[in-house]
C-alpha cells in the first residue's frame, strides 16, 4: 500500500468553523497515524468572495490546534492552466463537449422534467452538435448514460447512483473558469490524495467527481463523508449553539488541545474514554470507528474536557494563556501567577474564569473592594473583634507556613471555644473582598505573603 495522502481544501470566504475545523482535524488524524501526509489546499476560486484575511485567519486557526501540513499551500486560483488542460483534454477525446443552452433554457428543461415527474436536469441538447468554442459557451462532461456509479463511503459504507439520474455537469463555465468539481479532481489527483475525508453535504458531488476520475483514467481516491454536527436542540448547528469560528474559542479562553480533544469525539470514539492526549489520537485513530450519525455540539461538555486539560496541566504552563487574559494595567510576575493557578484549577472551566477569580489577588490591599454585602452581614463587632486579635498571632509567626498558620488558628479557635465558621467568613471576606473564593485560608495566605495577608486583615478590621 502506498503512502497514505489526506487534504483539506478551506475555501476563504469566511473564518474556519468548528465543523470545518473538526472535518480537517479527522484527515490530519488519519494521515498522522499512518505516517502519511496531509496537504493543505486553499480553494479560491471565488474571486469576489475570497479575501487574503481569511486565508490568514484559517491558517491561523489550523496552527491554533496544531495541525501542521505538509508540503507547500495549494492556491486552486493559481492553477487555472492546469485545470483548463484537462478540460481540454476531455474535449480531444470526445470525453466533454460545447454547449451554447443558457442558463434560461436549462431552467426551462428542468421545468418541464418536473412537470413530467422526470429528473429535473439538463437535457443533452447540444451533446451530439460537435460545437467549438464560442461566446456564451460552456463545457460539459459528457456523462454515461446508463449503468450506475457506485462506490464504499469510508463511514456510511456502499452507495450507488444511477447515471441515469445524473446529467452532464458544466465543466467550463462560459467566462473561462473552470467549476468546482473539476477542479477537485484533478487537485486530488495531481496532489496524490488517496482518502478524502468531508462533509457528507459533499455526498452527491461524489459520484459526479468517480465519473470524471474514470474518464482521466485515473485512480479514483477512497471517500468518506462525516456526519453533520447539530445543536443542543438537534437543528443545525448556528451560532446560538457555540457554531462559532475557531479563533473565537481562543479568545474565549479555551486551550487548543481541549478543544482538539473535543471536537475529535464529536463523531469518533475509542471505548468509553473521553480525554486523549494528542500522541494517543494519532495513535488510536481510524475511520472504522467514524460514527454514521449527527453529534450534537454540547457547550457544557466543552467546558467539562477544557477543565480537565486545566486540572492536568503544571501551572507554570498555563501562566501565558492567564496572562493573555489579564488587563494590561495589571502587573505581576510570572512566578506570582504559578502561585495562585493551582487553587483556580480544581474549579476553572477557561482562562477567562481564571482571570475573573483570581482578580483580588492582583491588587493592593489598600484599594481592594469589598461585597457590601457581606461586610454588613459578616463583620460584627464580635467578627471583627476576633479578627484583631487573630491577626496578632499570625504577625508573630515567624514561620508562616501552612502548619503555623494551620496550627495558630486552630489554637485560637480552642482557646476560645469556637467553630471554623467563626475566622471562615470574616477571614476570607478579609483577604478577598469577598465570602467565596477558591483555595483554603492558609493557601490564600501563603500566595498572598506574610506582609499582604496582614495589611488586608488590619484594613478589614478598620472598615468598622
Amino acid at each position: 500500500m502506498g503512502t497514505t495522502i489526506t487534504r483539506f481544501a478551506p475555501s476563504p470566504t469566511g473564518h474556519l468553523h468548528i465543523g470545518g475545523a473538526r472535518t480537517a482535524l479527522f484527515s490530519w488524524l488519519l494521515a498522522r497515524h499512518n505516517d502519511g501526509k496531509f496537504v493543505l489546499r486553499i480553494e479560491d476560486t471565488d474571486r469576489q468572495r475570497s479575501t487574503q484575511e481569511y486565508t490568514d485567519a484559517i491558517l491561523d486557526s489550523m496552527k491554533w490546534l496544531g495541525m501542521d501540513w505538509d508540503g507547500e499551500l495549494t492556491y486552486q486560483s493559481e492553477r487555472f492552466d492546469i485545470y483548463n488542460s484537462y478540460i481540454d483534454q476531455l474535449l480531444e477525446e470526445g470525453k466533454a463537449y460545447w454547449c451554447e443552452c443558457t442558463p434560461e433554457q436549462v431552467d426551462a428543461m428542468r421545468e418541464k422534467a418536473m412537470k413530467e415527474k422526470r429528473k429535473p436536469k439538463y437535457d443533452g441538447t447540444c451533446r451530439e452538435k460537435k460545437f467549438g468554442p464560442g461566446e456564451n459557451r460552456v463545457v460539459r462532461f459528457k456523462a454515461p448514460l446508463e449503468g450506475r456509479t457506485s462506490f464504499t463511503d469510508m463511514i456510511k459504507g456502499p452507495i450507488s447512483v444511477e447515471n441515469a439520474e445524473m446529467d452532464d455537469m458544466i465543466l467550463r463555465r462560459s467566462d473561462g473558469s473552470p467549476t468546482y468539481n473539476l477542479a477537485v479532481v484533478v487537485d486530488d489527483h495531481t496532489m496524490g490524495v488517496t482518502q478524502v475525508l468531508r462533509g457528507d453535504d459533499h455526498v452527491n458531488n461524489t459520484p459526479r467527481q468517480i465519473q470524471l476520475y474514470n474518464a482521466l483514467g485515473w485512480d479514483v481516491p477512497k471517500f468518506g463523508h462525516v456526519p453533520m454536527i447539530l445543536g443542543s436542540d438537534k437543528k443545525k448547528l448556528s451560532k446560538r449553539h457555540g457554531a462559532l469560528s475557531v479563533m473565537e474559542y481562543e479568545k474565549m479562553g479555551y486551550l487548543p488541545e481541549a478543544v482538539v480533544n473535543y471536537l475529535v469525539r464529536l463523531g469518533w470514539s475509542h471505548g468509553d474514554q473521553e480525554i486523549f492526549s494528542r500522541e494517543e489520537l494519532i495513535k488510536l485513530f481510524n475511520t472504522e470507528h467514524l460514527g454514521n450519525s449527527p453529534s450534537v455540539f454540547d457547550t457544557k461538555k466543552l467546558d467539562w474536557v477544557n477543565c480537565e486539560y486545566i486540572k492536568t496541566k503544571a501551572p507554570a504552563d498555563l501562566v501565558p494563556g492567564m496572562r493573555s487574559f489579564l488587563s494590561e494595567d495589571v502587573e505581576v510576575e510570572d512566578a506570582y501567577l504559578e502561585k495562585i493557578i493551582p487553587l483556580l484549577q480544581p474549579r476553572a472551566t477557561n482562562y477567562k474564569e481564571m482571570v475573573e477569580m483570581s482578580d483580588f489577588f492582583m491588587v493592593s490591599a489598600d484599594v481592594l473592594e469589598y461585597d457590601k454585602k457581606a461586610v454588613e452581614k459578616v463583620f460584627t463587632p464580635e467578627a471583627v473583634e476576633i479578627l484583631k486579635s487573630l491577626t496578632a498571632k499570625i504577625e508573630a509567626d515567624e514561620e508562616f507556613s501552612h502548619d503555623s498558620l494551620e496550627s495558630i488558628c486552630k489554637d485560637f479557635l480552642e482557646e476560645r471555644e469556637l467553630k471554623f465558621k467563626a475566622i471562615g467568613q470574616p477571614v476570607r471576606l478579609a483577604l478577598c473582598g469577598r465570602t467565596q473564593s477558591p483555595g483554603g485560608l492558609y493557601d490564600l495566605m501563603l500566595v498572598l505573603g506574610k506582609n499582604e495577608t496582614l495589611a488586608r486583615m488590619n484594613r478589614a478590621a478598620s472598615l468598622i
